[in-house]
């Protein structure tokens, strides 16, 4: 195993500056302080946003408690193409509350419709509780397609980190249940791989450590371990990656999860998949949600606004 590195000499000195502001405390993260690390993250939540989009929360009584939030900008019209989004958060933190600024910006801007999906957390819903949260979400946005004004054939799916990570699964997942047909999946520093073997998975980076990840997957996975864990776990795994959706995977470059991910984005070429992938020189893990005002950030963010914008046209 190699010994964590110190990156920060890396690091871009905007995002610096930016995370310097920021007490994240992931490296502290323990069953005792999950509690407070979960409400502190509550108060990051989005307070105002626009009056352009309406959001409506649906129950999904197949998996109740489970609840699906319903994006749409007030000035669209007929049905519209449809992006199903999973929050980060480690498996065992967030909300798709944090999602809200997200559609607040794409509704209008992309002419879609966006759906977030509030799945259970670990380590109270280990796998497969969050990912079947997941698929039952979609399965109800498909079943209710025709009444939400979306067009069933344009429906993708997407994340960040662990939400990346469930969306890399629920893709499988649907491919190989083949009841839901998915169109693309837009993958932002994805989750994917519970080994941490690989060189990046060791480095110090100052987000999510490699002492968070391990904690976010052990919750996760609870008893399974080695090659009991399912690659719909940890899509790193999967062996068969043929006959998925067009796929965007976008990485800091000192992110520990850049070698999955990278990889990843190999394999899915290899297999025929075609596959758009960004690295991005000087960050870590998260830059785009928590810095960004950087420069870096905001290039990230055109990239993938530019890439779904090709995804959702008819």
């Amino acid at each position: 195993m190699n010994k964590p590195r110190d990156i920060a000499a890396l690091l871009d000195p905007e995002i610096v500056l930016a995370l310097a502001a920021l007490k994240l405390g992931f490296d502290k993260l323990s069953l005792e302080t999950l509690p407070r690390v979960r409400e502190a993250m509550v108060a990051l939540l989005p307070i105002t946003l626009s009056d352009h989009v309406t959001r409506v929360d649906h129950a999904v009584p197949e998996r109740p408690p489970l609840t699906v939030r319903v994006h749409r900008a007030k000035s669209t019209i007929g049905k519209l193409p449809c992006i199903y989004w999973m929050h980060g958060g480690g498996l065992v933190l967030g909300s798709n509350r944090g999602d809200d600024l997200r559609f607040d910006r794409w509704c209008p801007q992309l002419a879609c419709v966006g759906v977030s999906v509030e799945y259970a957390l670990a380590p109270e819903s280990p796998y497969p509780g969050p990912l079947e949260d997941c698929y039952a979400g979609l399965r109800w946005l498909h079943h209710h397609a025709e009444s939400l004004g979306i067009d069933v054939r344009r429906i993708g799916v997407g994340g960040c980190s662990a939400g990346a990570g469930l969306a890399t699964g629920l893709a499988l997942l649907a491919r190989d249940r083949a009841e839901i047909p998915v169109a693309f999946q837009a993958l932002i520093y994805p989750m994917i791989d519970d080994r941490q073997q690989t060189t990046s998975s060791q480095w110090n980076d100052p987000v999510w450590p490699p002492q968070a990840n391990r904690f976010g997957w052990d919750c996760y996975l609870g008893d399974l371990q080695g090659d009991a864990v399912p690659c719909y776990a940890a899509a790193a795994r999967a062996s068969d990656l043929e006959r998925l959706p067009p796929t965007f995977i976008c990485v800091g470059a000192l992110d520990g999860f850049s070698d999955e991910d990278i990889d990843y984005a190999t394999r899915l070429r290899h297999a025929g998949v075609s596959t758009e992938l960004h690295v991005y020189a000087g960050a870590p893990h998260g830059f785009d949600a928590l810095t960004p005002n950087t420069a870096v950030a905001r290039r990230a963010r055109r990239d993938l606004e530019t890439w779904l914008a090709a995804q959702l046209v008819g």
